[in-house]
């Protein structure tokens, strides 16, 4: 097991590329089981997630060929269960429930794993086939699903703290095929939920409203194959821009889409740094001293979840009182235990976390406990005094890609090393 070592103290200027976005990528190659020809997807990012699903989809009898950042794929056949030992690894790997369900007509998938962030239920998805005409049970750890037809339904899937994105995405995949029209209210807007729309039109689907609350869905009786570029990550986007302000003298990221990380480039604008926008490229640089926020996450187009913990790693060593409020996943806060053990001020009090700025941080041994908590560690790292020690490094290669490798290419003095 590997561990990433971050020698903090020295600044950050250049360019780098953000690569295509993970949280697309998934859906849209669960997407191609959808049709017996082949699909063709670009810019598909070399991250332990994206082999998984390539497991995953292998298993399920699908011919995968990788090379790239192009992944081409022909699910001639198809086989309906992905048991336990295939799908353990990855939560995204419930994705394709919608896709079997629509293809087959059945599906047994065993209930996903993934980062450790708070409970995150898959009741919506399951309410959304059953809608359409499915029958499921939950045993033994299995989703076992089965029906005779598909047929279009009205449906709500906002949850508690908002639309789900995946299951926005697995319902989207299952209706695609079904008989009728679908309606999903409450849908997720993400720009990955209209990427992968995207992706299912130029198969043959009929989508509208991607991007909005509402969603309409013309079941068609086939889908072929297309080619597909995935979008920019905007998380990998957001975290070099934290990155940048953290201890950037200038720092550029181009194959951007600007507008996806408009609540984090508003953010920093707020909090003192300049920010400068073309059509695909941004750049953070500093614009004198620093100041503190008030935060809280929201579904797209809010500020997001995903982005929490890198913000939480700038404020601990932003002047004055920060108040970050997760709204999203109320207990996706386990980072900030390991910022204490940096210096980090900070008091939790319920989904609200207030971060008392200190004049610097330490280097200390720390333990990345999910895949941004990770990240927040190496920014931390980035800024802190002496030698940030992070384990667990696996958490950041399944949404990272290279994260090490573009931060050298920075400026950065940080490596990848054995664990003892």
């Amino acid at each position: 097991m590997d561990k990433i070592l971050v020698h903090g103290g020295y600044p950050l200027s250049g360019s780098i590329k953000i690569s295509g976005s993970k949280n697309s990528a998934l859906p849209i190659l669960a997407a191609t089981l959808l049709t017996k020809d082949q699909c063709v997807l670009r810019h598909v990012p070399d991250l332990s997630d994206t082999n998984y699903m390539v497991q995953i989809l292998t298993h399920l009898g699908a011919s995968v060929e990788r090379a790239s950042g192009t992944v081409a794929v022909q699910a001639e056949k198809v086989e309906s269960t992905a048991p336990y030992d295939v799908v353990r690894r990855m939560r995204a790997s419930v994705c394709v429930l919608g896709p079997l369900l629509a293809r087959c007509r059945e599906a047994t998938v065993s209930l996903p794993g993934g980062c450790i962030i708070g409970d995150r239920p898959i009741d919506l998805h399951l309410k959304g086939f059953e809608a359409l005409g499915a029958a499921i049970r939950v045993e033994n750890g299995n989703v076992r699903m089965f029906a005779q037809k598909l047929e279009g339904a009205v449906i709500n899937l906002r949850g508690k703290f908002g639309p789900t994105v995946l299951g926005t995405d697995n319902v989207m995949m299952a209706a695609v095929l079904a008989e009728g029209t679908t309606v999903i209210e409450g849908a997720a807007a993400e720009p990955e939920v209209c990427d992968l729309a995207d992706f299912l039109n130029k198969m043959g689907a009929k989508i509208e409203g991607a991007g909005t609350r509402r969603l309409i869905i013309e079941g068609v009786k086939e889908l072929h194959g297309a080619e597909h570029d995935i979008i920019p990550d905007r998380i990998e986007a957001g975290t070099f821009l934290v990155a940048g302000a953290v201890c950037g003298k200038g720092v550029t990221l181009n194959r951007v889409e600007p507008k996806h990380v408009t609540a984090v480039t508003d953010a920093l604008t707020e909090a003192g740094f300049h920010i400068a926008t073309k059509d695909h490229s941004i750049t953070v640089s500093p614009n004198g001293s620093s100041k503190p926020l008030k935060i809280a996450t929201e579904p797209y187009p809010g500020f997001p979840t995903d982005m929490q913990a890198q913000m939480c790693a700038l404020l601990s060593t932003t002047e004055g009182i920060s108040v970050v409020t997760e709204n999203i996943f109320p207990q996706r806060y386990m980072h900030l235990a390991e910022l204490k053990r940096m210096g980090a001020q900070v008091e939790i009090e319920g989904a609200t976390a207030t971060i008392h700025g200190v004049e610097k941080l330490l280097g200390a041994p720390v333990m990345a406990s999910d895949l941004r908590a990770s990240a927040a560690l190496v920014l931390a790292g980035l800024k802190a005094e002496g030698v940030t020690e992070i384990s667990r490094v696996y958490h950041i290669d399944r949404g990272y890609e290279h994260l090490d490798e573009k931060l050298g290419a920075l400026g950065a003095h940080i490596e990848r090393v054995k664990a003892d």
